[in-house]
């Protein structure tokens, strides 16, 4: 496990999502233009792919460190010791990506 991923974990130390709710951690994207420029964080559309940091027990279909796709308009957001952090429920993700 990387350095960053067990520092994203500690994000949802301590809590437990409800139900069918999923805690999810966005993933760094670096979004380049055709022409190689960087574009930055406050022009860029929220990602709509994170990674799942805690489930709740009713979910079924995703697991603790699962990387999903989710719309970006669903859940609610919320900023946890400086990281933009999701609340969805499982309905709202729409695949898993696989490796």
């Amino acid at each position: 496990m990387s350095a960053a991923t067990k520092e994203k974990k500690d994000v949802a130390k301590g809590f437990q999502p409800l139900g069918d709710r999923v805690f999810v951690t966005y993933t760094e994207e670096l979004e380049r233009t055709a022409g190689g420029i960087y574009v930055p964080d406050s022009a860029k559309e929220k990602p709509q792919r994170g990674i799942v940091q805690a489930i709740g027990k009713k979910v079924e279909n995703v697991k603790v460190g699962d990387q999903v796709l989710f719309d970006k308009y669903s859940g609610t957001k919320l900023r946890i010791e400086d990281e933009e952090c999701l609340i969805l429920k499982e309905e709202d993700i729409l695949g898993l990506f696989t490796a």
